[in-house]
This record gives structure tokens, sequence and C-alpha cells, in this order.
């Protein structure tokens, strides 16, 4: 039973920083119908960027994750005016070509600024640990998951009752009408962009406080973030947080009953099972 409660509680804390991956691809595909095959590469330059911070200026990565946002927002800003912009309600085929296209280009680019090396962000306290009962809980990857947590609330909170929330919220549901009442959808959809890119790098930086970070991470972290948002539904920030918990535990249940090579295998037949029993996710709306 020890057992059982530390491979629970590695998954719960594996599935809030999922909940993360994922939140940024939900909100993006969610208002601007982009499946956004790039976003996997945008939490890797989240996490590069968190490493320059840590490595070169010295910053605490959980302290410099603000930065990161800051400047992941910017970049996705830029990104949706100049490129994502054209194809903003064209045909799902020329989104996903134009985003994997974006995908090889930017693997190709921090290739070439960082090298295939692996690196990883090591603060001095990465080693600490807590113990709670019979459970030794790494205090990095609790500093992950109470990020993790915080954020997906906020978003949560932001779409209900802020005026940019609700206006976000209104142009995923009608276009036509979210214009009747002056929402401007090109700046409205660059923000959105935005905010999905910042949400990415936030999680990239703390992707790379408990794991190794190379350019060609983007791939398996967009596809995992794309099983989260399917399983925890596309209107739902507290959904996605779900669907990400609820695939952290299910891989770490795997990994101790199974194997660890099945853990994709248990990740997807999941996403599958979903796809069958309730299309629109867990928490999803039906109607």
């Amino acid at each position: 039973m020890d057992l059982l409660a530390q491979v629970l509680a590695n998954g719960i804390l594996l599935g809030g920083l999922y909940a993360v991956m994922a939140l940024g691809l939900a909100l993006v595909w969610g208002v601007l119908n982009i499946v956004n095959l790039a976003h996997g590469s945008f939490i890797m330059l989240g996490a590069y960027c968190s490493w320059h911070l840590f490595h070169y200026l010295h910053v605490d990565p959980f302290l410099g994750l603000p930065i990161t946002a800051v400047v992941m927002f910017a970049l996705g800003y830029g990104v949706q005016r100049g490129l994502l912009n054209l194809i903003v309600r064209a045909p799902m085929f020329n989104t996903l070509l134009l985003t994997f296209g974006l995908d090889v280009v930017l693997t190709y680019l921090a290739q070439l600024a960082f090298s295939a090396d692996f690196r990883a962000i090591n603060p001095g306290y990465a080693g600490s640990q807590v113990h709670w009962g019979p459970m030794v809980l790494p205090l990095v990857r609790l500093g992950a998951f109470a990020v993790a947590l915080a954020l997906t609330v906020g978003m949560w909170l932001f779409l209900l009752h802020t005026r940019l929330g609700r206006a976000i919220r209104a142009t995923a549901q009608n276009l036509v009408a979210a214009r009747l009442h002056g929402v401007e959808p090109r700046h409205l959809y660059a923000l959105t962009f935005a905010i999905g890119i910042a949400l990415a790098g936030t999680a990239g930086g703390l992707y790379g406080t408990v794991s190794q970070i190379n350019p060609y991470i983007g791939a398996s972290l967009t596809l995992k973030s794309f099983a989260i948002a399917i399983i925890g539904g596309l209107d739902n920030p507290l959904g996605v947080l779900v669907g990400g918990l609820f695939l952290g535990v299910v891989e770490a249940l795997t990994t101790l009953y199974v194997g660890p090579t099945f853990v994709d295998v248990a990740s997807f037949g999941i996403l599958a099972l979903v796809l069958i029993v309730r299309p629109t996710g867990l928490l999803g709306r039906t109607t």
C-alpha cells in the first residue's frame, strides 16, 4: 500500500505538469480552431529561456517563470499576427500543414542555437524532498504542481470573470455575434494565441526543472498535450487539469504494474476510449 500511495502521488504531480502543458493547446484549439503542431516546440523554447535565465543570470527557475511567460507571449503574438493569422478559420489541413512546418523550423533553429546536448535546470534545492506519511515528494515536483494548479485555476477565473476572457469565450462560441458586440477578431486571435504560447513557455520552464531538455522534445510533448486536451475537453481549463491528472495517474500505474515501455500504449488507449464514450472530453459540454 505504501508503494501504491507513492506511485499515485508521483502520478498526480506529473499530471499537474501535463495539465499546464496542454492548457495553451486547448485554448488555441478551442478559440482559433488551430491544432498547433508546433506547440511542443514552444514548450521547448520556454524551457531553454528558463535555462538561460538560470544558467547565465542565476535567476531561480520558479522566479524566472514570469520573465519566460512575457518573452513567449511576445513571440506568440508576433507569430500569430505575422503568420498564423493567414490561416485562421481556414480548412484544418491548412493549419496542420503550416504549424507542422513551423515546428520543423523552430526545432532546426533551436538545434543551431543551443546544440543537441541534453540540459537541465538544477537549482540548489533540486534534491530536496518532503516527507508526507509514507510518501516522499520531490520539492521541485511539488513546486511545479503548485504552479500548474495556480495557472489552471487562474485561467478558469480569467475566462469567466474578465472582459477579455468573456470576449475570448464569446468568439469561440459565435464569431459573428462577438463581432456585433465590438470584438476585433484579429487582435483577439493574436492575444489568445500569445496567452497560449505564454502558458506553453511556462510549462517548458517547469518541465526543465524535472526533466532534461533538448531541441527534439517538442514532438512528444505535442502528442501528450493533444491527448490531454481531448481527454479533458477543450472548453474548460478545469477539464484540462482533470485530464492531465487522470493521464498522469494512468501512466504511473502502468509503469508499476505493466512496465514503462507500455506507458504510451496506455495513454493513447485511454484517448481512444474517451473519444468513443465521451467525444467532448471528461468535462466538456455535451450540447
